[in-house]
């Protein structure tokens, strides 16, 4: 059974850093990906960036290029999200999920998620 469990959120200044951790268990096959998504109160979740693990391909969302890198340590099984020049409207509930297909709203398994909040 997959499992997936997200930390590191918290309360940052806008133009502060956070990296945010999914651990993750349970994929029987080479091909996976891991997403990081977010969800901000009274609007839809959306994804954030995302990355393979047969190959270390990574997406992002336009509105955080530059300022968010996603990367996998496959010895730990485990997926960061290096956030830089947070800004409020960054500030949501972030979720890590998986898939073994690609990444969207529609994967397969989910983390509990994790709280960002960006205020001065």
């Amino acid at each position: 059974q997959v499992q997936l469990v997200e930390s590191g959120g918290g309360l940052v200044q806008p133009g502060g850093s956070l990296r945010l951790s999914c651990a993750y268990s349970g994929f029987t096959l080479d091909y996976y990906t891991i997403g990081w998504f977010r969800q901000a109160p009274g609007k839809e979740r959306e994804g954030v960036s995302c990355i393979v693990s047969s190959d270390g391909t990574t997406y992002y969302r336009d509105s955080v290029k530059g300022r968010f890198t996603i990367s996998m340590n496959s010895a730990k099984n485990t997926v960061y999200l290096q956030m830089n020049s947070l800004k409020a409207e960054d500030t949501a509930v972030y979720y890590c999920a998986g898939d073994n297909v690609g990444c969207s709203t529609a994967s397969d398994y989910w983390g509990q998620g994790t709280q960002v909040t960006v205020s001065s």
